[in-house]
């Protein structure tokens, strides 16, 4: 298998580039899988990408990605939030993975402070916009070397 790596998006995400501009800005998540796939290009990293609003469509993506990527990227928006099921999911699959989070959840609402990826997750990337993504690839690119 060569360095493949999925990037996955949660809840809303779609909506970047009109959603809370004065959090999320204007690029959109067209603009940041292109970033990303254009790193990932100078890297020799593949990257594929998955965004669903669905929470058992992220465990589904998740616990696919085992059998045929080296890593994930995963923004899981609100469900980072929530999410036992995301939790056990990246605990069963077995591949390194970058949570990533466009807005510094630190600063926000007290909600928004606890995470269910963190504890199963590399890394953690918050605060830096769609940099993040890129940072993330850097990332699992030295995980998986």
């Amino acid at each position: 298998m060569g360095k493949s790596v999925i990037v996955i998006n949660g809840p809303n995400l779609n909506l970047l580039g009109k959603r809370e501009p004065e959090i999320y800005g204007s690029t959109t998540l067209a603009d940041i899988e292109a970033l990303t796939r254009a790193h990932g290009e100078n890297i020799d990293i593949e990257t594929i990408f998955f965004q669903s609003n669905q929470e058992g469509d992220l465990v589904d993506a998740i616990q696919r990605a085992g059998a045929s990527h080296s890593g994930i990227i995963l923004n899981a928006a609100a469900y980072t939030h929530t999410s036992v099921a995301l939790h056990d999911a990246i605990k069963a699959c077995g591949l390194p993975v970058i949570e990533v989070h466009l807005s510094n959840i630190f600063s926000r609402e007290e909600f928004r402070h606890h995470s269910y990826i963190s504890s199963v997750a590399a890394g953690v990337i918050c605060g830096f916009g769609a940099k993040g993504y890129v940072l993330a690839l850097d990332a699992l690119a030295d995980i998986i070397d």
